[in-house]
């Protein structure tokens, strides 16, 4: 595991959040703002808002996440079960660790139980594929549930299964991990983990998650970098033009043909 006197590596991650209003399709979506100063570990925005719907996005350029290919690993790989003194099967400290992490990430509400919902939303990360209610009844007479939801310890032992059922071969355990972000020494290098706190005065927000539409991502990427700054014409092609947003923690470019094609 690393260190733990040092900070994660995602710490460093460049994250942004950008509010859009809710519009009834995502072309009458706007962006209404978005973060750019930093308080130490947090990424804030401070303002007034209009009553209504607002989309929130989390955004990183992922400069600092990079993808390793399968041939770039480390011989090194730490183990994820091992055998007791009884021979039975067990998930390391360091797994246990890891898997009680990735459980307070897809705990979207924070109540430390992980719905159906919530709970797809990983199987789909990991698998490609949902957990239809038929499985999500096994889980419940085989897991620990407490409102029909998976409680911490019901996740721990439903990765145990996994473990066990080949006996004690971690390839699919490897999966999941890899897929959300670990490599071979259990380091979050591949992913940023991030929490949105919204405060108002005077009323209490209500929050849902919804999948990511990138569409939108887009779009209110685009804006926050020709809303600031006016555009320069490409050196040579009158027609061509580049916007720069430059912020405290990143720098973005878009680049805008503006030829009519007939």
């Amino acid at each position: 595991m690393a260190n733990k006197d040092k900070p994660p590596t995602w710490m460093n991650v460049d994250t942004a959040l950008f509010v859009m209003s809710a519009g009834e399709t995502k072309e009458d979506s706007a962006l209404v703002c978005f973060t750019e100063s930093k308080d130490k570990g947090k990424y804030v925005w401070k303002g007034e808002l209009n009553a209504g719907s607002y989309n929130l996005l989390p955004f990183s350029t992922g400069c600092r996440l990079k993808k390793h290919s399968k041939n770039n690993f480390s011989d090194k790989s730490v183990e994820l079960v091992y055998k007791t003194d009884t021979g039975e099967l067990d998930l390391t400290s360091e797994l246990r660790e890891v898997l009680s992490e990735i459980f307070e990430v897809i705990d979207l509400d924070g109540n430390g139980l992980l719905s159906l919902e919530e709970y797809n939303y990983f199987e789909l990360r990991t698998s490609g594929e949902k957990c239809d209610k038929d499985a999500w009844t096994v889980c419940k007479e085989n897991f620990d549930m407490r409102k029909n939801q998976l409680t911490r310890q019901g996740f721990m032992e439903l990765n145990m299964m996994e473990a066990t059922e080949k006996d004690g071969d971690p390839a699919d355990l490897w999966v999941t991990l890899e897929s959300m972000g670990y490599n071979r020494m259990l380091e979050l290098v591949e992913a940023c983990p991030f929490q949105i706190d919204v405060y108002c005065e005077g009323t209490q927000p209500s929050m849902q998650p919804l999948s990511m539409d990138s569409k939108l991502l887009n779009q209110a990427l685009q804006k926050s970098i020709t809303s600031r700054f006016g555009a320069k014409a490409l050196r040579g092609h009158d027609n061509v033009f580049i916007y720069t947003y430059r912020g405290d923690h990143r720098i973005s470019a878009l680049i805008a043909n503006k030829v009519s094609i007939i």
